[in-house]
């Protein structure tokens, strides 16, 4: 495959605390949900939309694929 047509999804700093936060999230609810706890299944449910809005603010900030604070690093 071309690099020339890679967006780079994925590949930056703000998308990797994004997933991770929300995996975090996601993980966390599932143990609530399976051992019955209704209160952190919703607190992890914020967990998940707050590691959404990290991107997303990450992103902004210059930590996005295209911003100004990302350095693509070349894959051998």
């Amino acid at each position: 495959m071309s690099d020339e047509n890679d967006p780079g999804h994925g590949h930056s700093p703000a998308a990797w605390v994004a997933v991770v936060v929300m995996l975090i999230g996601i993980t966390a609810g599932t143990f609530a949900f399976w051992f019955d706890l209704p209160l952190f299944v919703w607190i992890s449910a914020g967990v998940v939309v707050l590691g959404l809005v990290l991107g997303i603010v990450l992103a902004k900030l210059g930590y996005g694929v295209k911003g100004p604070r990302y350095a693509p690093k070349n894959h051998s």
